[in-house]
């Protein structure tokens, strides 16, 4: 007796929702569970059948089995080559339905990308990484810097096909030339790389001896590299197709060089400005006066000191710090004025200092003579 069709015996139709087959489930269930219709065989049929149909239709990828091929999809145990009404036909939809649903999960998307042999094998090769240290007076000019890296590269011998040079090649037996296997999984087929070709579908009559098969061989390579002008710590310069060879002819991976600046004897940086900080004398900070600081463009910078400058206070040159990263804009310099307390004083020294502090009154030191008539008030009241 052939079996109805599963929407039909739950009584909904073919695109309805989990919950419209759900309810439909409980309502027919209770109607003919054994327990209300005791010895009745044919009430029993129609639970075993609810069941059936209700097991299938709740489950997506059963559900999606049933909607292509019906009954047909769970007949024999479903699998694609152990079974009568199996075919090659049949194998291959149920593996088109796998990766419908599952995507790229477990390696999928091979079947798109590889087609037939070959193209599975041809792996990119990976990316890399280097480090590279450069000064502050390198980072301000810009430079090319000859860096070695040791890397895979493509190997000469073979070209990168892998193969001995003059032998040929013969389809994998294992796969047929397929570059893939499949396996059954209740019933479900799903497609795998083939283990023996590594997807190429084919196999070298003779490995190349040099590369041992694999197109590529270890090596250093000796690279240029353009560090722009203005260049910041923790900068990642790509170098697209200059990283590991891939596997027997496969695009190569890029190389990734990631900058740092070493630390600067006089200068912090902060973006595209520098600060330094200088001590001055008492007396420079009280009188005025001028100095000159070093620039990374190599020449020299006066600094001039106003009078009473007070500790920590910053002087600003405009243009003289970095250039910006592929900009004609450069950043400024802050030097920054830290008071030196003079130490060591001889005798004349110190009667001099003590004769100015018998002289000091609130208008030469403001703050310290502000601050303290606040305290004297504060233990008066």
């Amino acid at each position: 007796m052939a079996k109805r069709d599963f929407y039909e015996v739950l009584g909904c139709q073919k695109g309805a929702d989990e919950g419209a087959l759900k309810s439909a489930y409980r309502k027919l269930a209770m109607q003919f569970h054994p327990d209300r219709n005791p010895g009745n065989e044919e009430a029993e049929h129609k639970f075993k059948e609810i069941n059936e149909a209700y097991d299938t239709l709740k489950d997506p990828q059963k559900r999606a089995a049933y909607d292509r091929f019906g009954h047909a999809a769970f007949e024999n145990g479903g699998g694609p080559r152990g079974g009568p009404g199996f075919g090659p036909e049949f194998a291959s939809s149920m593996s088109d339905i796998f990766e419908d649903i599952f995507g790229d999960f477990m390696g999928g998307g091979g079947r798109r990308g590889g087609g037939g042999g070959g193209g599975a094998a041809r792996m990119r090769g990976s990316d890399l990484r280097y480090n590279l240290e450069i000064s502050l007076e390198e980072s301000f000019d810009g430079r090319t810097v000859e860096i070695d890296v040791p890397t895979l590269s493509t190997c000469e011998t073979c070209d990168g096909s892998g193969a001995k040079p003059g032998t040929g090649t013969h389809t994998c037996r294992q796969c047929n030339g397929h570059g893939k296997v499949r396996a059954a999984q209740g019933f479900f087929t799903i497609e795998r790389t083939c283990p023996v070709c590594q997807g190429r579908g084919v196999m070298m009559d003779q490995p190349c001896t040099d590369c041992g098969g694999q197109g590529r061989r270890q090596q250093n390579r000796k690279l240029s590299v353009d560090v722009p002008q203005g260049i910041e710590d923790g900068t990642r310069i790509r170098l697209a197709n200059e990283g590991e060879a891939g596997l027997r002819g496969g695009p190569p991976g890029d190389l990734y060089i990631f900058v740092s600046i070493k630390p600067h004897e006089l200068f912090q940086r902060d973006g595209a400005d520098l600060y330094a900080r200088v001590p001055i004398s008492m007396t420079t900070a009280a009188l005025g006066g001028e100095f000159e600081v070093p620039t990374l463009d190599q020449s020299r910078a006066k600094v001039k000191v106003p009078t009473g400058t007070q500790p920590g206070q910053r002087v600003r040159l405009k243009g003289k710090g970095m250039p910006v990263l592929r900009s004609k804009d450069v950043g400024d310099l802050y030097v920054q004025l830290d008071i030196e307390t003079p130490q060591n004083l001889s005798k004349r020294q110190r009667e001099l200092l003590e004769e100015f502090a018998r002289l000091e009154t609130d208008e030469t030191s403001p703050n310290s003579g502000g601050f303290f008539d606040k305290l004297k008030k504060m233990f008066e009241a």
